[in-house]
């Protein structure tokens, strides 16, 4: 076999800690003497054995001589767990083929350096774009430390989010709303803005087998949250964070005893300021966020140049209706030429519904 089928074993691990190696990387290692897989493993979950230890434990021959595949290239620094460049020089590894560089300014190269040096043989971007596609979060975060944000709605045909009357339940079909849960439990955060939990008091968890639940951010300038909602009842349970501009002890201090973290913001334009958000939650190590409404934070988040990636789940079904909600708000762009402007869309099949996903082009 090739050095792209075993790389892509690789992926397929790395894919297995999907949701759970937040803030690190997701990253598989397999491990090939003589033709024969003897080892594989994956980053299962942050504070875990990262992919090469995971391999390397998990091997049922002598490494020595051996090939190792991984998705990232090994690091070679002290964190929650030793470094793995160490593990692969006492195991007797040969050569290691290296999907992509880690930016981490810990690592940048230095990790390979070190195994050359060593005298291992090292191949370099062996499915380079489909590794760094894997870890587009990490990598935003670890060279910017902000969360790296999708902004995911559903509409119809005729660009609707919801109808006139408000009603927008249910858009799309069930598969549809499956894979959303399956980007909540990929995701750190869910945020929304006060104006959906008003008008829907949502859940906004995971309902997946074994999934994990995002933490709920709520942007709530005047904290108009009822504490009766299900985001601020269940706060003991499922983190949430209501971001806000009130500073009044007594108004915070309800919701504080029911859960919830308040977190009081500067003010921007009336509203809270989105950029001191993104860096108070990079300061908690939030990877990343599913921003899911409404229009009007939508739009705000795109006018500050928040968003790096567009979900949008879209129903074959029209609406109509001149004050219909359409996903993006405010007072839009004055022309096409100041559109935010994004890359040609992947198209995903999902039952009767298609989930079309665009970076941002910056």
């Amino acid at each position: 076999m090739t050095d792209e089928t075993y790389m892509q074993m690789a992926l397929d691990l790395a894919k297995q800690g999907m949701g759970w190696t937040s803030p690190n990387p997701m990253v598989g290692a397999v491990i090939v003497k003589d033709g024969q897989i003897i080892g594989r493993g994956y980053h299962a979950r942050y504070g875990d054995l990262h992919a090469e230890r995971a391999a390397l434990a998990a091997c049922t021959g002598d490494p020595t001589g051996a090939t190792m595949y991984v998705t990232l290239e090994p690091c070679c620094h002290h964190g929650r767990q030793p470094p793995c460049t160490d593990a692969i020089l006492e195991s007797g590894i040969a050569r290691v083929v290296v999907g992509s560089g880690d930016p981490n300014p810990l690592v940048a190269g230095q990790g390979l350096r070190l195994l050359r040096q060593a005298g291992v043989q090292a191949t370099e971007h062996v499915l380079e774009e489909e590794c760094r596609a894997l870890n587009q979060v990490f990598f935003h975060f670890i060279q910017t430390r902000r969360p790296y944000v999708v902004l995911k709605y559903a509409m119809t045909l005729d660009g609707k989010m919801a109808a006139y009357t408000g009603a927008s339940q249910w858009i799309t079909g069930e598969e549809a709303r499956r894979h959303v849960h399956t980007q909540r439990h990929r995701f750190r955060a869910i945020m929304v803005g006060v104006g959906t939990v008003l008008a829907d008091d949502p859940q906004l968890t995971c309902r997946i087998e074994g999934g994990r639940s995002p933490l709920r951010i709520i942007c709530d300038t005047h904290l108009r949250t009822p504490l009766s909602a299900q985001v601020v009842q269940t706060a003991k349970e499922v983190p949430t964070l209501l971001a806000t501009c009130v500073t009044d002890p007594a108004l915070i201090e309800p919701y504080e005893a029911l859960g919830c973290q308040v977190l009081s913001l500067p003010d921007h334009q009336g509203h809270v300021d989105l950029h001191a958000l993104m860096d108070a939650l990079g300061q908690q190590n939030i990877d990343s966020v599913l921003l899911e409404g409404g229009a009007a934070l939508h739009w705000s988040a795109l006018q500050a140049g928040l968003v790096q990636k567009v979900q949008a789940y879209l129903a074959p079904m029209l609406l109509g209706g001149s004050q219909a909600k359409s996903p993006i708000g405010g007072q839009g762009f004055p022309s096409p030429n100041e559109a935010v402007t994004l890359t040609p869309p992947t198209l995903l099949p999902l039952g009767k519904d298609f989930l079309l996903e665009s970076e941002v082009i910056f």
